[in-house]
């Protein structure tokens, strides 16, 4: 049974970098991982408010580290006068003793970020709101937002229902197999009291022109026709120009052409006479007399001088 890979990690290197951008030796990598998830917690506990999609952090080879804090809400993180950011500053250098660089980047379109999307989510089901409202109101700003595809999938006990189930609503495509498809995923926990309901987002913005790998930039160019491409393409607009098979009209039959008429269908055609060759759809021309004409829609068919029929060129209709 196949399962869905987490879309950040499955794209990390191709044109996605990772969060920690840091490097150690064996015998200090796992003090260092132990501290960046430590000030992750610290920074998301005292900021839950903030709307804050991420925190990326960088250390440098003179004991210094760099957090840059992507927040919707960049007021919150800083405060009155930079009184917040200052105090956040001073408890992490003073929690894991190194110099501390903070870094605030504004989200400018929340609605594209499929975290705080998540999280929005989680905050409507604590207070209440029907979860399928909360699903289609997401959906219908992400849509607007611009974003070329959005999933939203709910699991747990659901409008306090006794057996804990999953729903989940789609607008537009997520193509999670595409590298090159930039797709957000976010989730977050809702603390309700019948219990934890799961929320998970994937937002499809667009697709990727250029893609980062092993530092350089790869731009691709879609390729350029051949010269046979260009001339089937003209003489297929010139076709359609002119009235040629693909300029019908929908719903209009095509017209038949001379042959043997069948019964049922329109008039036979006659036979032509002394005075003039057959003609197509036509009787006899001259003085000649009609051949049978098939029973059809189109009535008898009749020849003679200007004869019309349902019929093709000089053939006798079957009845």
């Amino acid at each position: 049974m196949g399962h869905k890979v987490h879309p950040n990690a499955f794209r990390l290197g191709v044109y996605r970098t990772w969060e920690a951008n840091w490097f150690a030796l064996d015998k200090d990598y796992t003090k260092l991982l132990h501290e960046d998830l430590a000030m992750r917690r610290l920074i998301m506990g005292r900021l839950r408010n903030a709307g804050i999609a991420r925190i990326e952090t960088e250390r440098s080879s003179n004991a210094q580290m760099t957090v840059t804090i992507h927040t919707a809400k960049p007021g919150i993180v800083i405060g009155k006068g930079g009184a917040s950011v200052d105090q956040l500053r001073e408890d992490l250098e003073k929690t894991f003793g190194n110099r501390v660089r903070i870094s605030i980047q504004e989200i400018k379109q929340p609605e594209l970020d499929a975290q705080l999307v998540a999280e929005n989510i989680a905050s409507q089901l604590e207070r209440r709101i029907s979860h399928r409202r909360a699903m289609k109101q997401s959906i219908l700003r992400t849509m607007r937002s611009g974003a070329k595809g959005v999933r939203i999938a709910l699991a747990g006990r659901l409008r306090g229902a006794e057996m804990a189930r999953r729903e989940w609503d789609r607008e537009g495509r997520v193509p999670l197999h595409t590298l090159r498809a930039d797709i957000q995923f976010g989730k977050a926990t809702a603390k309700t009291t019948f219990g934890m309901i799961g929320i998970k987002v994937w937002i499809y913005r667009d697709m990727v022109k250029g893609r980062t790998r092993g530092g350089e930039q790869q731009t691709e160019i879609a390729p350029q026709p051949t010269e046979a491409e260009v001339a089937s393409a003209q003489q297929a607009a010139q076709q359609q120009s002119q009235g040629g098979p693909g300029n019908r009209p929908p719903g209009q039959r095509p017209r038949r052409r001379g042959g043997r008429g069948r019964s049922g269908g329109g008039g036979g055609g006659g036979q032509g006479g002394q005075g003039g060759g057959p003609r197509p759809g036509g009787g006899g021309g001259g003085q000649g007399q009609g051949g049978p004409g098939g029973q059809g829609q189109g009535g008898q068919g009749q020849g003679g001088q200007g004869g019309h029929g349902g019929g093709r060129e000089g053939g006798n209709a079957p009845s």
